[in-house]
């Protein structure tokens, strides 16, 4: 999904009731720059939540993953698709893109 694409549906107020949204950088990454209404999941302590992810989130929700460049949140949606999760977008370019293209109000690093 392109951020642009994202922006606009960040725009519904009840966007966020109805979807479920991930990051997966780590932590001390979304300390620098954060898209409300994101929750950390990440990568590295996969161990930790993977076991747990369907009882975490809704597999039948629309799901958008999100990283810092675009390639830890394709791998993570990949992996979310083998446990039933079928509504999922990754966001291009991860959050280095929204800032560039939809958000500039988002640090990049």
């Amino acid at each position: 999904m392109r951020p642009e694409e994202l922006q606009r549906l960040l725009q519904d107020p009840n966007f966020c009731e109805v979807a479920q949204l991930i990051d997966v950088r780590e932590l001390d990454e979304i300390e620098i720059a954060s898209i409300k209404g994101f929750k950390a999941y990440p990568l590295s302590q996969f161990g930790l939540w993977g076991p747990q992810i369907s009882s975490d989130l809704d597999p039948s929700k629309d799901t958008y993953v999100l990283c810092h460049h675009g390639v830890r949140s394709l791998q993570a949606a990949q992996w979310l698709q083998t446990q039933g999760f079928r509504k999922l977008y990754n966001i291009a370019g991860g959050i280095h893109q929204y800032s560039l293209r939809a958000d500039n109000s988002i640090r990049t690093y």
